[in-house]
């Protein structure tokens, strides 16, 4: 893992975004339904890559969405990764800090 796929500075607001600020300086900003929806786990990633298989514009991923989304809980992986409970009851995803350096949203700053 590279220095620049490093966080300095992890801020979390449950509701609405996660924002990290990389060894490089750079801030990317996730707006919480993107990062559910980038969810890495192996079910979230199957559902994904049927969605491109079918000419289907939406793809569901598991989970509950009886209520709003937000982040239950949050905890670091290791130095490598977070692991987030969600408020649809998934939480089966290990976001890597290279996986969430290569999805960062392109208005990042």
């Amino acid at each position: 893992m590279s220095d620049l796929t490093l966080p300095t500075k992890i801020l979390l607001k449950r509701d609405e975004k996660l924002e990290i600020v990389w060894q490089d300086g750079l801030v990317s900003v996730y707006p919480l339904q993107f990062l559910r929806s980038m969810c890495p786990c192996a079910t979230c990633k199957e559902v994904r890559a049927d969605g491109k298989s079918r000419k289907s514009a939406l793809t569901i991923l598991p989970g509950n969405y009886s209520v709003p989304l937000k982040v239950e809980s949050v905890e670091k992986v290791g130095n490598y990764a977070l692991r987030i409970d969600w408020s649809d009851q998934h939480s089966s995803g290990i976001y890597s800090y290279q996986y969430l350096r290569e999805i960062a949203p392109s208005e990042a700053k």
